[in-house]
């Protein structure tokens, strides 16, 4: 069992930046593929941004050039970094953690954090 716990959500003006960070459990970190999630009233869950084990990254057109997702294997943690904030980017943003273990894919969730852009 992998538990997430994210943090660094809140209330920002258009333009503004803020960082999201999630810890992870577990002392395989360095081999879980790593993302951010993002869900707005209304919309479906939609993928923001991956990183692999070996820092590859993979970004949703809507976010490239403004977001920017890294991770510290040291620390359990994974970020995302969010500049040139958007009212559009308001959402619950989750983090994810896929585990592939016996052949099977395992995801794991955080409980989300909220972010708010503000026009």
């Amino acid at each position: 069992q992998v538990q997430l716990v994210e943090s660094g959500g809140g209330l920002v003006q258009f333009g503004g930046s803020l960082r999201l960070s999630c810890a992870a459990s577990g002392t395989i970190f360095s081999t879980y593929i790593m993302g951010w999630y993002r869900q707005a009233p209304g919309k479906k869950r939609e993928l923001v941004a991956t990183i692999t084990s070996g820092s590859s990254t993979n970004y949703a057109d809507s976010v490239k050039g403004r977001f920017t997702i890294s991770r510290d294997n040291a620390q359990n943690t994974v970020h995302l970094q969010m500049n040139s904030l958007k009212p559009e980017d308001t959402a619950v943003y989750y983090c994810n953690a896929v585990i592939y273990r016996d052949r099977s894919r395992f995801d794991y969730w955080g409980q989300g954090t909220q972010v708010t852009v503000s026009s």
